[in-house]
């Protein structure tokens, strides 16, 4: 059997690079904004009990708008450019702690909290990005607020905190990246098919639903396609389950030579499959799926030194004329299918008289129906 083909544009497989998913970070960062806004509203009290009445009110202004951000950032539009909004400010409040009169020596503690923001709301490249320059500032500025310690003891101190930060920023630099890598694996195996390494039906389903929105946007046409290969079942009880196996495989390969970059394929289950023509209406589609038809009868599979004949059945529906939700559009594609199974398979049916484009061959007409 070919090895699977790793998944590529056609099949709408988009991995995040960069710290968790969408829904991840917006949940996260709702959580931190919230934590955030409810400790700097302790601390302004703790700054009121001080006297330190400008400071408090500052800390009591930033606490209410934080709290109100942890409830705006579920909808907010460029989580990217929220996520900076929040970490630059604090950042440079962590850095201003440090400076502060009457601060107290181990403020700079704050400065941890650094790469662990960072890394896990931006991910490993743009964490590091960011979070190295505020880590040499704060040590910077600690050396200029506290003078160098120049005997044993404090030496150690200063050591160990520098060790501390030091490790933190590494560890979290390695775990980024074997999470990174752990939640692609996932996200590849969620959305795609084990075995023929094409779309699953589940990751198929959410791009069809995406392009019927991108298409209401732009106006544009598209065509959702289902596919069954013909007598299946007799292929495994001829050949064995093997031999079923590299047909499903085959019939993938050959159906991907010949579709374009945009378009998607996917296995919805068991031998049928979903092909999504982005930005094309009916007369083209059904130019390039009775192309595609074609080429699964013209090149068979050769298992064992034998050629095993593959065919495969069509149901065409267009959006919007044959349907405008992800429901009625599959619906329609399906009655089409089996429509054409019904009218002697090895056709697409296209219209709404659902009379077949290609009908078999003489050949084919006298095969055993499973």
């Amino acid at each position: 059997m070919k090895p699977n083909r790793q998944p590529s544009p056609r099949g709408n497989h988009e991995i995040s690079l960069t710290g968790l998913e969408e829904s991840g970070r917006r949940s996260l960062m709702s959580l931190i904004l919230s934590a955030t806004g409810l400790t700097l509203g302790c601390f302004s009290i703790l700054q009121f009990l001080a006297d330190n009445y400008l400071f408090a009110s500052f800390e009591l202004l930033a606490c209410s708008v934080l709290l109100w951000g942890s409830r705006g950032i579920l909808q907010a539009r460029r989580l990217e450019l929220w996520i900076y909004l929040y970490l630059v400010p604090t950042f440079c409040f962590l850095i201003y702690i440090i400076l502060m009169p009457r601060a107290s020596a181990t403020a700079f503690t704050w400065t941890y909290l650094m790469p662990l923001l960072s890394y896990l709301l931006l991910g490993k490249r743009r964490g590091a990005l960011l979070t190295l320059p505020f880590i040499c500032v704060a040590m910077l500025l600690y050396f200029v607020r506290y003078d160098l310690p120049l005997d044993a003891a404090g030496l150690i101190d200063i050591g160990n905190a520098i060790l501390c930060g030091v490790l933190i920023i590494v560890f979290v630099h390695l775990y980024e990246s074997r999470r990174a890598q752990a939640y692609q694996q996932l996200e590849y195996q969620a959305q795609t098919d084990p075995l023929t390494g094409v779309t699953s039906r589940g990751s198929f389903k959410r791009s069809l639903l995406r392009a019927i929105q991108e298409a209401e946007r732009s106006h544009n046409r598209l065509v959702l396609v289902l596919m069954d290969i013909d007598h299946f079942k007799s292929v495994n009880d001829r050949w064995g389950h093997d031999a079923g196996d590299h047909a499903l495989c085959h019939v993938c390969e050959q159906l991907l030579d010949r579709l374009r970059v945009t378009d998607s394929l996917g296995r919805l289950g068991g031998e049928e499959f979903g092909l999504l023509l982005r930005n094309t209406d009916n007369a083209s589609a059904t130019r390039l799926v009775e192309q595609l038809r074609q080429h699964i009868v013209d090149n068979p599979l050769s298992y064992g030194g034998q050629p095993i004949a593959l065919s495969a059945t069509f149901g065409l529906a267009e959006w919007p004329t044959d349907g405008y939700s992800t429901d009625e559009l599959y619906r329609c594609a399906d009655r089409r299918l089996y429509s054409g199974k019904h009218q002697g398979r090895n056709c697409l049916i296209n219209g709404a008289d659902e009379s077949p484009v290609q009908a078999r061959t003489a050949a084919e007409a006298t095969r055993q129906e499973p």
